[in-house]
């Protein structure tokens, strides 16, 4: 069987030559990886900032990826498409605009919900118990004020205990308490773990939208971050979220 796209890409990160003939079409250019690259899903084909060259969105079991393919169909390149004169980078932004989130989508009620002044400004979290840079993360997000801050318990497999101190904490009489003190202070919180608990549909929802690590954030624009970011950093995305009218502060 012939490897995917997405996996033969990821695998060689390198020019990649595809099929040969003097292909001049957005169908030929499709036809073409999918004759080089069986089951292969193709979302859109476009053209890009550069003539000749076409955008190229696949889709795998690690999200979209974002190609390049010459107007032949004959060569395809992966990497960065970076603009000189604007210094920005083209293929990442596209990438953030393909994986962006809607937040209204969010099951908030099945999150931990921590409240710092008046919550105006919203925060969704993917996060493991035991992850050293979820605690990192909380860290930072105990800096930030006039924030609600929306956690999904999300304990990997690498972390065999952490599905007990999530079902912990969400079996405690004050979660964003529990949370907090178990993240910041090490106290494992005391008390039963049968409660009802939404970790299944937090874990069914990170795999549809494809969270592979934690911390995992969410801004209310859509906007996607993997890892922990420094509190003066999301101060400053917060307020250019509030600025543009996409804080959720209703």
């Amino acid at each position: 069987m012939k490897p995917t796209l997405t996996a033969l890409l990821l695998a060689l990160m390198a020019t990649t030559s595809l099929a040969t003939g003097a292909l001049a079409s957005e169908d030929d250019i499709r036809k073409s990886i999918e004759h080089s690259f069986p089951g292969t899903q193709i979302n859109s084909i476009a053209k890009s900032p550069i003539n000749g060259i076409f955008e190229v969105v696949t889709d795998g079991p690690e999200g979209p990826l974002v190609v390049y393919a010459d107007d032949k169909g004959e060569h395809l390149l992966i990497g960065d498409l970076l603009s000189v004169q604007t210094r920005r980078n083209l293929t990442r932004e596209r990438m953030e605009k393909l994986t962006e989130v809607s937040w209204d989508s969010l099951p908030l009620d099945n999150a931990i919900k921590m409240v710092k002044g008046d919550g105006s400004r919203k925060l969704a979290v993917f996060s493991d118990p035991d992850c050293p840079y979820c605690k990192k993360a909380e860290a930072e997000f105990a800096k930030l004020d006039n924030i609600t801050v929306y956690t999904f318990a999300y304990p990997l497999p690498m972390h065999p205990d952490a599905e007990r101190k999530a079902k912990l904490v969400w079996c405690s009489d004050d979660r964003a308490k529990a949370w907090h003190d178990l993240m910041l202070k090490g106290i494992v919180p005391k008390g039963k773990t049968d409660c009802d608990n939404p970790l299944e549909a937090n874990l069914a929802l990170g795999t549809k939208l494809r969270v592979q690590g934690t911390p995992a954030m969410i801004f209310p624009n859509g906007k996607r971050i993997p890892g922990y970011v420094e509190a003066n950093k999301l101060e400053k995305m917060l307020d250019e979220m509030a600025a543009a009218g996409t804080g959720v502060k209703n």
